[in-house]
């Protein structure tokens, strides 16, 4: 890595981990059911209540909304206080996140250290942030019409672009530590192509089981209760609509699919093998094999103890590595192929 470039890889990475946080709480903002405590939403935000009058304000607003009134009608002020902090945390640490891209953006641009060919891609970074905030209050939005609970096509959407927010900028501080591309192997190169949008695919299908809570339901594994594919997998009209809304169907594809992603995983892993690899390239592969060992095996058991919050979490930010790990090893097989 050259020198010039290390402000702006730790940069980078202090972006990276500031969206892992983001994803993190925005985990446990969900899995706690906080995320409809806020019913405003503006962009520079706000303090905290700083008295009771504040509070009761704040909470007579929340009484308007589907949440409370179909859900929540018995709390209390002290447990909706429970349920406002951890959205308040979320929104406030995406604000600060944003101020970590772009305040250091225009320094390093006023400084002159940003190449033409980064430019762009900084730019696009930028942008893809931006419209990650905007898909936080689209998402929340759709909680507080009617349904106290948001859209599982949304919640996708805001969880997905946090995940290719988080890629793309781990990619582009790969781009600048090992500005020189390795001869790589054209069979894991493609199983790892291959690899991503199904990884992706299946990243969306855990957004909608989170979604839909389908993981409070066949709570047994490798089957489905007492067999492979449950009768409710096809009990909606038409059938296509069981994968998308469907619990049973949503449950089935995540299930499934995960196999698949194990499987190319291995199949890379074991070529890596048998032929002869840069070290971080087999790196990266080793790395990839545990990652997906690690989430498999939370979503077992999480699927099996109904989705406790610190298991959900975990399975959540599993994803999170996981998809890292996959751009690692991308980004090890990307030069020329041999």
């Amino acid at each position: 890595m050259n020198n010039t470039h290390r402000p702006i890889v730790i940069w980078l990475f202090t972006g990276c981990l500031l969206i892992f946080l983001m994803v993190a709480i925005g985990g446990l903002t969900r899995l706690t059911h906080s995320g409809l405590s806020m019913v405003e939403w503006t962009i520079f935000g706000s303090t905290p209540p700083h008295n009771e009058d504040a509070w009761h304000e704040l909470f007579d607003k929340y009484k308007d909304y589907p949440e409370y009134k179909l859900v929540n009608f018995d709390f209390s002020l002290d447990e909706f206080k429970s349920i406002f902090y951890w959205e308040y945390g979320h929104r406030m640490l995406g604000r600060l996140l944003g101020f970590v891209f772009i305040i250091p953006f225009f320094w390093f641009l006023y400084r002159k250290k940003i190449s033409k060919d980064l430019l762009p891609k900084l730019i696009l970074l930028l942008f893809m942030g931006g419209f990650q905030g905007f898909l936080g209050w689209y998402m929340v939005k759709s909680g507080l019409v009617s349904d106290p609970d948001v859209s599982h096509y949304r919640l996708a959407m805001h969880l997905v672009t946090a995940f290719l927010t988080f890629a793309y900028t781990f990619w582009i501080a790969l781009d600048l530590i090992y500005p020189v591309r390795l001869q790589s192997d054209r069979k894991i190169k493609k199983l790892l192509w291959v690899l991503l949008p199904i990884l992706i695919i299946q990243i969306i299908w855990g957004a909608y089981v989170a979604g839909l809570n389908a993981g409070w339901f066949y709570n047994t594994w490798p089957k489905m209760d007492n067999n492979w594919i449950a009768e409710g997998v096809t009990a909606m009209s038409p059938v296509w609509k069981n994968f998308v809304e469907g619990i049973a169907g949503v449950q089935f594809v995540h299930r499934y699919l995960a196999y698949v992603v194990v499987a190319l995983i291995l199949i890379a892993f074991f070529r890596g093998r048998k032929i002869e690899l840069e070290l971080s390239q087999r790196k990266s592969l080793n790395i990839l094999v545990l990652m997906v060992a690690i989430q498999f095996i939370l979503g077992v058991f999480a699927l099996l103890f109904s989705v406790p919050v610190v298991l959900g979490l975990l399975h959540q930010l599993g994803a999170f590595m996981l998809l890292g790990a996959t751009f690692f090893a991308i980004h090890q097989f990307h030069g020329k192929s041999i």
